[in-house]
């Protein structure tokens, strides 16, 4: 079975985003933990959570995917930035054990002129401070498409991070098709990408997809996603990505502008193009 969901809003609570996806015949979802441009955050309530849980295994979800707000930046120059998004992600990832077993996702964060092995650094202390032997949460580290001082828009970025963590066996990526396309890597020699993945991180550590189209040629650096079909990528290398023996397993989620009928339709297309 093809597990994909898409972006919804944790704003009317956990249980209703069961709801949504399953209006859009998806099983499986991804949410921004707080306010995705901000750090604030909804009063934790455990009643939503347990509904939200007995709706997950009633209709055989098989994981859900949260995402950090973007402004959590672990390598910023200065130190208050990067304190408070350490004790955002600790936060993020005490509430995540509500929902045991899931995936929490963020992006690297931007050097801003420090330099990369800087914010690489800084990036690997703040894992290590953070991640415990206890927790149930996999962190996935998101693909980046190389705008501005962006850290991961390479795969050897995202392992020189992996390789300072402790506990690595706690971490696994994110491969996001616009970011990679907008990276420089060539989404229509499909292979040749896992094969360069496989060599440097390891297929093992690849936990998700954002299923994405792109406004901009390969290499543009700019990260402009795009629906499904409509962009540089094009729809038969979706066909390809959902099908491929190494990632047809995983779930999938959609990042494009769209609202709920659009996702439903974006679904239904890439259900009817996945060989069962």
């Amino acid at each position: 079975m093809l597990n994909i969901g898409c972006h919804l809003s944790i704003s009317k609570g956990y249980e209703n985003m069961g709801k949504e996806a399953l209006k859009i015949n998806a099983n499986t979802f991804q949410f921004f933990t707080r306010n995705p441009r901000g750090g604030k955050i909804k009063e934790l309530n455990e009643e939503d959570i347990n509904k939200l849980l007995e709706l997950m295994k009633e209709h055989n979800f098989p994981i859900i995917l949260a995402h950090a707000p973007y402004t959590m930046n672990l390598c910023s120059d200065k130190a208050d930035i990067r304190d408070f998004a350490k004790n955002m992600m600790k936060e993020d990832l005490d509430r995540m054990e509500y929902l045991p077993g899931n995936m929490y996702n963020f992006h690297p964060g931007s050097h801003v002129g420090q330099g990369v092995e800087v914010g690489i650094q800084y990036i690997s202390e703040a894992l290590n401070e953070v991640l415990t032997k206890e927790q149930s949460t996999t962190v996935l580290l998101e693909t980046m498409a190389g705008k501005g001082t962006e850290i991961g828009r390479s795969f050897e970025e995202l392992k020189m991070i992996m390789d300072k963590v402790e506990l690595k066996e706690k971490l696994g990526v994110c491969l996001d098709t616009c970011h990679v396309n907008d990276a420089g890597y060539d989404l229509n020699n499909l292979d040749v990408l896992l094969k360069q993945f496989d060599k440097i991180i390891g297929l093992k550590y690849l936990k998700a997809i954002h299923l994405n189209d792109s406004m901009n040629v390969v290499g543009a650096h700019k990260d402009r996603h795009q629906k499904i079909g409509e962009g540089t990528i094009g729809i038969d290398v979706f066909e390809k990505i959902i099908n491929h023996p190494k990632l047809r397993n995983l779930p999938f989620y959609l990042e494009t502008p769209n609202d709920l009928n659009g996702y439903a339709k974006e679904i239904k297309l890439l259900r009817g193009l996945y060989k069962e």
